[in-house]
């Protein structure tokens, strides 16, 4: 082993340097819950088992390619970990290997890329940079040694499959939920580390591509078994009681329920939604659930009543699946279904998904008059955009189903100062701060849109919905906003702000808060019961918002699951009254049945099963 040590130097100084800065990074990025010893150990071991199997391949070039292999090893995965670093400070997540179809958008995301950037990541690469003058100089006692099939190699390998044996046998434990609960992959990188990750996503990224081709239609059986243990009877008193009435469905760009009925500086940070609630039912315990696809992922869940997966987006990987959309089945009910996106109409996939969903008109960048005047950060600003958006809803056959996407409130919440309608909170984010004006900004545009509708005479014929897609502000910003809730964030709190608005009007009902337990997935059988539209025929994950019998529950794409009693959350059970922690096994039915419902729905995805009914 002496001899190994003495002809391999610098393989070892890489390692080490990755190792290290890794297992910081990680600890100090990824939200890590080392529940025991055995728990740290693994999340330290992990790491290392990968890089010595990587590394190790190395010694057995010649000496001259031993340098550079080593100083592209450290560079690529140097790569890997500050790309997540990046992308988890704004989106709480590790980037996925279906992620990599979806980099046309990129360029799009400038924007919010470099807002994400910050001074201190020089520091990622110094190693970097070291290895590279080590690889320039090559310095004596730097030794590179090729080795063939002897006895130093026999010893590395063996000490890298009994590291990975230990990390493998030692995550067999009862409690580990890593394998069959892996919708969770901040568990996952904890418990099998970042670069294993990899290796796994590249097995599941195979195994789901290759479900298409081996489903024959059988695997509908017991989903529809689970769906009917799981199912809830529409109210019957609701039924149709919207028949022919238009229907508006707004996804408001990174709304959170907390800005609602609240103020900043003394001002109402959304006094419109305010007023509208009070005639309108408004659900304060409303989830979002989407994954990496984000506004997609919410578009995908109100338009499917199916999950979006854990892994990319619907939008990219399955776009020419067979679906059962609410788009579709409106426009074959006598509607023209109409979507509204000042963005370019290729994002996300858009043009080609929102066909297949059975739109039969997308208004996007092309369609409206965008100068540097009236647009800010992503494109259009709302007020403008719904001023443009109203003139092509005057002409659309009635009735109509549209579906209106908001873009102001987008990180990183950029608006001229001219076009604030409160001023920014104090704060040392600027995120948190620039949040709560292009919020408001967003508020006046939905006043507008109802002024629009009053004026063409269709507000009393319209059914409006409004849903906040997805969170606004991110983990990395939560001591920040603490600030603004006056309360410390524990990881209870903030499994509760996954909540968003929900807003339904319907003309001639009056207002009510709703308190049920609630999910973006639920908003398509409440608006098929309120049409008048028997949803026997569809498959539908959701349930009917109003229905007598529904259940408190929402899951979420992490594997979080949420009823009025319990709350399972990253391997934790907690009571959802008092927020404390709990035994599991209060929560091993609905983590169980969340479990399923993920399961079930991605089969449907990967294996495009409704080609088969």
């Amino acid at each position: 082993m002496k001899a190994f040590v003495h002809n391999h130097r610098f393989m070892l100084l890489c390692i080490a340097w990755i190792w290290l800065k890794t297992v910081i990074v990680s600890s100090l990025t990824f939200n890590i819950n080392l529940h025991s010893f055995m728990d740290g150990v693994i999340f330290a071991v992990s790491p290392l088992a990968f890089l010595l199997v990587v590394f190790g391949i190395g010694i057995v070039f010649r000496p001259k390619l031993q340098w550079k292999y080593y100083f592209f090893i450290c560079a690529l995965l140097t790569g890997i970990l500050y790309a997540n670093t990046v992308y988890y400070r704004e989106f709480s997540d590790i980037i996925t290997l279906p992620m990599l179809s979806m980099g046309v958008n990129v360029a799009d995301l400038s924007t919010s890329i470099f807002e994400l950037i910050a001074w201190y990541d020089i520091f990622f690469f110094v190693d970097i940079v070291l290895i590279g003058c080590f690889l320039f100089r090559k310095p004596h006692w730097l030794t590179v040694t090729q080795t063939k099939f002897s006895q130093s190699k026999s010893k590395f390998a063996v000490i890298a499959i009994a590291v990975l044996t230990i990390t493998g046998l030692t995550r067999l434990d009862d409690n580990f939920q890593g394998w069959s609960h892996s919708f969770n992959r901040e568990h996952l990188v904890q418990s099998i580390g970042l670069y294993n990750f990899y290796v796994y996503d590249a097995f599941l990224h195979t195994q789901t591509k290759a479900q298409t081709v081996f489903a024959d239609g059988d695997e509908w059986t017991e989903i529809e078994r689970h769906l009917e243990a799981n199912r809830s009877e529409a109210n019957e008193d609701l039924f149709g009681i919207g028949k022919d009435m238009n229907v508006i469905v707004v996804s408001l760009e990174s709304f959170q329920s907390f800005v609602i009925n609240e103020t900043v500086n003394g001002e109402e940070i959304t006094p419109f939604l305010n007023e509208l609630i009070k005639d309108s039912f408004y659900f304060d315990n409303f989830y979002y659930q989407t994954g990496q696809g984000k506004t997609s992922d919410a578009e995908f869940l109100i338009n499917n009543s199916l999950y979006p997966l854990g892994r990319g987006a619907v939008f990219h990987s399955n776009y020419d699946n067979d679906f059962n959309g609410l788009p579709e089945i409106l426009h074959n009910n006598g509607y023209y279904a109409a979507a509204f996106h000042a963005n370019d109409k290729t994002f996300y996939n858009r043009d080609v998904f929102y066909e297949n969903l059975g739109y039969d008109r997308y208004f996007s960048y092309d369609d409206y008059e965008v100068n540097d005047e009236n647009s800010v950060g992503w494109g259009l600003k709302d007020i403008d955009w719904i001023e443009q958006s109203m003139d092509y809803v005057a002409d659309l056959p009635k009735p109509f189903f549209g579906t209106f996407i908001t873009l102001t409130n987008h990180f990183p919440y950029e608006l001229e100062e001219e076009d604030q309608l409160i001023q920014p909170f104090d704060s040392d984010s600027d995120i948190v701060n620039r949040y709560f004006p292009t919020v408001r900004y967003t508020d006046e545009a939905m006043r507008l849109l109802v002024d629009q509708l009053k004026e063409q005479g269709i507000y009393e014929n319209t059914i409006l919905v409004m849903y906040g897609d997805h969170y606004g502000i991110a983990e990395s910003h939560y001591k920040e906003l603490e600030k603004y809730l006056g309360k410390e964030i524990t990881p209870f709190e903030a499994i509760k702000l996954n909540r968003v608005p929900l807003i339904i009007h319907i003309p001639g009902m009056e207002g009510q808060t709703m308190n049920t337990v609630s999910g973006q997935i639920d908003v398509m059988p409440t608006l098929l019961n309120i049409l008048g539209i028997a949803d026997e025929d569809y498959t539908m994950f959701g349930s009917d918002l109003f229905a007598k019998d529904r259940d408190d529950y929402a899951v979420l794409r992490n594997g979080t699951v949420i009823t009025d009693t319990m709350i399972f959350s990253n391997e934790i059970c907690y009571n959802a009254v008092t927020g404390e922690e709990t035994d599991m096994e209060q929560c091993a039915s609905i983590r169980d049945r969340g479990d399923w419902d993920l399961y079930y729905s991605d089969k449907i995805i990967y294996s495009d099963l409704f080609r088969f009914r």
